[in-house]
């Protein structure tokens, strides 16, 4: 009996420990599932926040974008977008007007053949098919892939930039006739002099004979003004074509016989067949020549060489040299040192040598003489002439002053 009464009391206790165990688990689950619903509200309010938060950013994203929108569509002038392989994966409006339908998804390169024509001397701008001028742009975006090209219309600007320079131009020919007028008639007043003394029949023949040597001078000196004018007048527009190399330096060689000093005329250029505009060239070389006469100097000489393509031609002379502040306007046209002259005579030398593609520098000490060098890429390849611009390849180097 008293077993019995002890088993129950143990089970008694047992139960009454698992009933307190059980109400302090339901009161952790309670205390647990409080914490959780004051977490997830928490959490909601948050959540909320932040989706209000995006959609704020969202719409304010749209509004840019849209703004974006309309300036690319008032934009004037063409937007593109290429992706890595180079083709137009997005354009604004203006491209489609530019450079006609369809865009989006053909390859740059094929656009540009289609309607896009290169425009001579100008290697970032081109041609639309109804004649208007564009320059491009091109960028690449952040990601290094994609690319963005910027068409704009400078057809207006061209065309200004042309008046400006016509009108320069013209008031620059105003000023070369004005000179040209004292330039021409003080010799021409002396040649008619000189002509007019040789009618005489008391003259004797020394005296006629020197006449006809300053008639001679004069007309020469006349010739020389009016061809530097002609070809300052073209703005380097010069007939080209093939003439012999060699025969042009035998002209320019009789025409230094007149020289008191020492002239020495080195051609090493190989081949005879060159092309170019003769007289402008040979007018050019003389012009220099005649500089280095006036100048004083004693000893003059022309060399010229083949290289690649072209020619490069060193003339040098042993006169009084050139001021470092005078040999940076030197090739301006009307700028002259002397107290007689147009100041056209370098200015042509620049015109006639850029005209034919090529570039002409100055090596002058004071003192010590001068060496001007031409390039000239005027040696026949095919049907046409070496590509312009070219920079000379030392030649002054090569040239001291004799």
């Amino acid at each position: 009996m008293n077993t019995s009464k002890l088993q129950y009391q143990q089970k008694t206790e047992r139960l009454t420990d698992a009933f307190r165990m059980f109400n302090e688990l339901s009161e952790n689950l309670a205390q647990s599932y409080q914490g959780l619903r004051e977490q997830v509200a928490h959490l909601n309010g948050q959540l909320a926040a932040a989706r209000n938060e995006r959609l704020v950013t969202l719409s304010e994203k749209e509004k840019l974008a849209n703004r974006l929108q309309q300036i690319l569509a008032a934009l004037p002038a063409a937007v593109i977008l290429l992706d890595a392989g180079n083709r137009i994966i997005d354009c604004n409006g203006h491209a489609g007007a530019f450079l006609g339908e369809p865009l989006i998804g053909l390859h740059w390169q094929v656009v540009m053949a289609r309607s896009l024509l290169p425009v001579p001397d100008s290697p970032h701008e081109r041609q639309l098919p109804d004649g208007r001028i564009v320059s491009i742009t091109r960028n690449h975006l952040n990601n290094d892939a994609e690319q963005i090209i910027l068409l704009s219309d400078v057809s207006e600007l061209r065309g200004l930039q042309d008046r400006l320079a016509q009108q320069k131009h013209l008031s620059a020919m105003g000023e070369m006739v004005a000179s040209l007028a004292h330039q021409v008639r003080t010799p021409l007043t002396t040649a008619i002099l000189y002509a007019s003394q040789m009618g005489k029949p008391q003259l004797n023949e020394i005296k006629r004979q020197q006449f006809a040597e300053k008639i001679l001078e004069r007309l020469q000196y006349l010739e020389r003004q009016v061809n530097d004018m002609l070809i300052f007048a073209k703005q380097g527009r010069l007939a080209m074509q093939g003439f012999s190399w060699r025969g042009m330096l035998d002209r320019i060689a009789e025409r230094m016989d007149e020289f008191d000093g020492d002239f020495v005329l080195d051609n090493r250029v190989t081949r005879d067949c060159v092309l170019g505009n003769q007289d402008a060239l040979r007018g050019a070389l003389l012009n220099l020549l005649n500089n280095a006469m006036e100048s004083g100097a004693s000893a003059i000489s022309l060399r010229a060489l083949e290289s690649g393509q072209g020619i490069e031609i060193g003339i040098a002379d042993n006169g009084p040299g050139i001021e470092a502040d005078r040999q940076r306007q030197m090739f301006e046209p009307f700028y002259t040192s002397k107290t007689h002259g147009t100041g056209l005579g370098l200015a042509v030398v620049a015109s006639v040598v850029e005209a034919h593609g090529g570039a002409v520098s100055c090596r002058s000490t004071v003192g010590r003489g001068s060496v001007f060098t031409l390039c000239l890429p005027i040696l026949p390849r095919d049907l046409g002439l070496s590509a312009p611009g070219r920079e000379c390849a030392g030649l002054e180097n090569n040239y001291e002053t004799v």
